[in-house]
């Protein structure tokens, strides 16, 4: 009759098992989830926080209505409007364009350094910066060429993009280019060479050089030229008409009739930025779905539920409702569906463009006192309800999503300590049981031995 060998390293896992399996499934179900709400927190901290940012950049824009500006003529200007503008026509001519002084000095001689020395160029805005044309040599052949002294006129230390110089040739004639860095008759460009040696090269810098682009402002008549309201600038881009953005590109024919400016409503461009309020809204709604949302499907007899990780979650679902009060909030007398963007049944938002024309006409700042602002200084409105509302879960120091991430964060050190400890546990267990099942083991053998002795001496 045989007898069953003990193993006792076998015995001693099945035991230490058996005494720990327990509270291991009991940590290990723990820290499941508290892994699933920290990956919902955080997935819901980005939402928050897209959401946070669109309604910022529609605060940038100061107005969801959009503008076009045209004008009349096509060639002397271009024209932008921005939410400010009002709609209507204004006449404007362009009698001179702005332009940057450029002057180029010819055929430059080469000169021993010694006969370099300070050289300052000036501008007629009273600006200026000193050259070392002494210091000018970089081959140090002893002589300075025009490239050189370009390239000193750039590095200069006051320069800062004040006047750029390039050496230019053309067949046998090589031409020291100086250029302006602004438009404006404030841009016209002397040289003072008043410091260097006498020579040829103090000279040829003292001519004044050839004008090949005159330093002019630009002059732009809000009327008819020469009855109108004259604005002069170093800049071709005009902003005196509020709003407006007027670019000059060509000067019209003197006596010519003046452009008409048309500025008008976008409602196109309208539309297109309140669909990114619509479409900013929807992907947050969206997230939300998914994090709060149960699902069951059923296979043959049984039926499996799904819930997302804050389908029980109190907190969140008060974070839902108040998203839904907050787009049925009235400010004044009238509400966002007012202009046609409402809310269906699953609660995604849509535009009803026909009644948004309507609710425009008859108030076209209606729209955007509702939808106010998300600025951190004066929240107004829908988007500043909204964005007082994701303050209080997105705040990087004491919001809900930041107190619940470092509760969790706790939970988790704690599942942590406490499963280290239940593997000493675990560990203290085996070996205890591995010493007595080795040891019954031995006695077994022993005896076994014996058995088979005395079988021997029948």
């Amino acid at each position: 009759m045989g007898t069953s060998t003990i193993d006792p390293a076998s015995m001693a896992q099945q035991l230490a098992t058996a005494y720990t399996s327990g509270t291991q499934t009991l940590l290990s179900t723990q820290s499941s989830q508290a892994q699933t709400t920290s990956t919902a927190l955080s997935k819901l901290q980005s939402a928050l926080s897209a959401f946070s940012s669109a309604l910022s950049s529609l605060t940038t824009q100061k107005s969801v209505l959009s503008y076009t500006a045209s004008l009349s003529s096509t060639g002397y200007a271009t024209a932008t409007a921005s939410a400010t503008a009002t709609p209507g026509n204004t006449s404007v001519f362009v009698e001179q364009v702005a332009s940057a002084n450029q002057v180029a000095f010819e055929d430059l001689p080469a000169v021993p350094v010694v006969l370099g020395g300070p050289l300052v160029v000036q501008l007629a805005n009273g600006s200026s910066f000193n050259v070392n044309l002494a210091s000018a040599d970089a081959n140090s052949d002893g002589t300075l060429s025009q490239t050189e002294i370009a390239r000193a006129i750039n590095q200069a230390s006051g320069n800062n993009g004040m006047v750029s110089a390039m050496v230019v040739t053309s067949g046998t004639q090589t031409n020291l280019v100086l250029s302006a860095g602004e438009t404006g008759a404030g841009s016209a460009i002397t040289l003072d060479a008043s410091g260097l040696p006498a020579s040829t090269l103090k000279d040829a810098l003292s001519t004044g050089g050839k004008q090949l682009a005159a330093a002019q402002d630009a002059v732009l008549w809000l009327g008819a030229q020469g009855t109108g309201v004259k604005v002069q600038q170093a800049s071709n881009t005009f902003t005196a008409i509020p709003g407006v953005s007027l670019t000059l590109t060509q000067a019209q024919a003197a006596g010519s009739s003046p452009m008409m400016l048309s500025v008008a409503s976008d409602q196109s461009g309208t539309v297109s930025n309140i669909q990114k309020f619509i479409d900013a809204y929807n992907t947050l709604d969206t997230a939300l779905d998914s994090l709060t949302a149960i699902s069951s499907s059923t296979s043959g007899s049984s039926t499996t539920t799904k819930a997302g990780a804050f389908a029980n979650d109190s907190s969140v679902r008060s974070l839902r409702n108040r998203l839904t009060t907050i787009l049925r909030q009235q400010v004044g007398t009238q509400r966002l569906m007012d202009y046609g963007i409402t809310a269906n049944r699953d609660g995604q938002l849509s535009l009803d463009q026909t009644k948004l024309t309507k609710a425009l006409s008859a108030n076209p700042s209606g729209l955007d006192t509702i939808l106010g602002s998300a600025s951190t200084t004066s929240p107004s409105g829908v988007m500043g309800s909204f964005s007082t509302l994701l303050k209080q879960w997105t705040n990087s120091t004491n919001g809900l999503i930041k107190n619940r991430q470092d509760a969790v964060q706790r939970q988790q050190t704690n599942i942590s300590t406490r499963q280290t400890k239940l593997e000493d546990q675990y560990n203290t267990l085996y070996q205890r049981y591995l010493a007595q099942f080795t040891q019954l083991q031995t006695l077994q053998s022993s005896m076994s031995d014996n058995t088979s002795l005395l079988s021997s001496l029948s």
